[in-house]
């Protein structure tokens, strides 16, 4: 009995527990009502005052930013035309200077209209090529010189298979060469219907290929050394590109493969000056790219031809006057009025030339390598612009003149200046021969560039020393004309004035 008296209390002490916690959780809505309207929320309210709590200190932090943001605007930082700022994107002055050039020239065209009238002549610019219609003699040279193109050609098969000792040999490519300088210089000199202009078009051409044919004959030397090497791998990783050089199905051609008149004349056409066995070549010819190249040409050479005739030649024909007879400030005055038609005339040719013309005929040929310029209107030394404006001849130089002397012990800057008295000459013979008159400026202005390079690149850097290359070219070509129009005016209207 009395372990059941035990038994049953502790039974009806459980269900007292059960039953007080069941009357603590089932809470009456209105008393959770109540707590809620006085402010004392309950456990199952946490999270969302969690978050409201979060959103009100976001609140009061964004708050305090802007006041600190509306009490402090500065911070260290530098001037945007400050060299320390590291700015760089200058389009919108370079887009103002467009636009002032065009307007002041603008302005100097219509002067010129209004004094001269309009002074364009397509036919007058047929005749400066030729005086007698019938007799094309400039025509006629640039079609003589495949008898060169034909003579390296058969001295290189010869030499290929050993009929032509290599003193043989060099001694035909010297004499080819040497005739290839003097005969059309010979023609153009002894032969009156020869005009200035077109004398200047065949020596220009004849100038071209005696590069390359240069460049013909040292390749295939280099070749044939090679052959004489015992490891044929060693011969055939030089003289044959690797495989992955060339697009599938392309032919890879091998010494004396070469020698052929279509790999000859190839060469002759293509927009370079040093020979290689296996050019780069593009895929494909490009329709629409060769199309704008095409009407970039046409429209440039119509420019140059009616602005030379419209704005260049009267400030010539003004300035035919000894200079004798003028003041210092007069001499600068025609000096200033001569460089900016010449400048923007030098630039225009450019483009036309470097860029829509060689581009043309790189993709017509399909010729791969269209790195004709590089940026030289970023020149900070006379040396970098010489480097760069003209790549083809640059490598030229490099290949066959300049390492060619380094490597027989001579000084880089005796060999430096042995480049520039190659390329003085040749500005001479381009200038003075079909004006037939030798007064040695081009070959004076080329030879001056080593001092200038020295000045600029001792003494100047940077944006100055890109100034000083855009004015040497801005005053100094312009300089070299005037000196030129000077010596002809003498010597072919100052007698008919007396």
């Amino acid at each position: 009995m009395g372990d059941m008296n035990k038994t049953g209390s502790v039974t009806r002490k459980r269900r007292a527990t059960l039953s007080a916690a069941k009357t603590s959780n089932l809470q009456p809505l209105s008393e959770i009502t109540a707590r809620l309207a006085l402010g004392n929320p309950g456990p199952e309210d946490e999270p969302r005052n969690r978050r409201e709590r979060t959103k009100t200190k976001s609140d009061k932090l964004g708050q305090n930013n802007d006041i600190s943001a509306r009490l402090s605007c500065h911070k260290t930082q530098q001037s945007l035309l400050s060299s320390a700022s590291g700015y760089s994107n200058y389009r919108g002055v370079l887009n103002w200077c467009v636009v002032m050039l065009v307007l002041s020239n603008a302005r100097l065209f219509l002067e010129n209209l209004l004094k001269y009238g309009i002074l364009v002549d397509p036919v007058q610019v047929i005749s400066l090529f030729l005086n007698d219609p019938y007799s094309w003699p400039a025509a006629c040279l640039v079609i003589v010189s495949n008898v060169f193109i034909v003579v390296a050609l058969y001295t290189e098969r010869q030499l290929s298979k050993g009929s032509f000792s290599e003193r043989v040999g060099f001694l035909i490519h010297f004499a080819n060469l040497a005739v290839m300088l003097t005969f059309p210089a010979a023609v153009v000199l002894l032969l009156p219907s020869v005009t200035p202009v077109g004398g200047a078009f065949a020596l220009g051409i004849y100038t071209i290929l005696f590069l390359k044919l240069y460049s013909y004959k040292d390749v295939n030397l280099w070749c044939r050394e090679l052959s004489t090497v015992k490891a044929r791998k060693l011969v055939r990783s030089l003289s044959c590109p690797t495989p992955q050089h060339f697009h599938k199905g392309e032919h890879k051609v091998c010494y004396p493969g070469n020698l052929t008149i279509r790999d000859m004349y190839y060469f002759v056409f293509a927009p370079t000056l040093c020979y290689e066995l296996n050019f780069p070549r593009s895929p494909e010819i490009r329709m629409s790219f060769l199309l704008r190249r095409l009407c970039e040409m046409l429209f440039f050479i119509q420019l140059l031809v009616g602005l030379t005739q419209q704005w260049m030649i009267p400030i010539i024909q003004s300035s035919m006057k000894p200079l004798e007879d003028m003041d210092l400030s007069r001499m600068t005055e025609r000096l200033l009025r001569l460089a900016v038609p010449n400048h923007l005339l030098w630039l225009m040719f450019f483009y036309w030339f470097f860029h829509s013309s060689m581009n043309f005929t790189a993709e017509l040929l399909r010729f791969g390598d269209r790195q004709f310029y590089k940026d030289w209107w970023n020149s900070e030394s006379v040396t970098y612009f010489w480097q760069n404006w003209n790549i083809p001849v640059h490598k030229w130089c490099l290949r066959h003149f300049y390492k060619p002397l380094l490597r027989k012990g001579v000084s880089k800057i005796a060999s430096q200046s042995a480049v520039f008295f190659l390329s003085a000459f040749f500005h001479e013979y381009l200038v003075s021969v079909p004006l037939r008159m030798f007064r040695l400026w081009a070959f004076t202005g080329m030879m001056a560039q080593l001092p200038l390079a020295w000045f600029v690149g001792r003494f100047l850097r940077g944006n100055y020393g890109n100034a000083a290359v855009w004015i040497s070219l801005i005053i100094g070509q312009p300089f070299a004309v005037l000196m030129y129009v000077h010596d002809y005016y003498v010597m072919h209207y100052k007698h008919e004035d007396a």
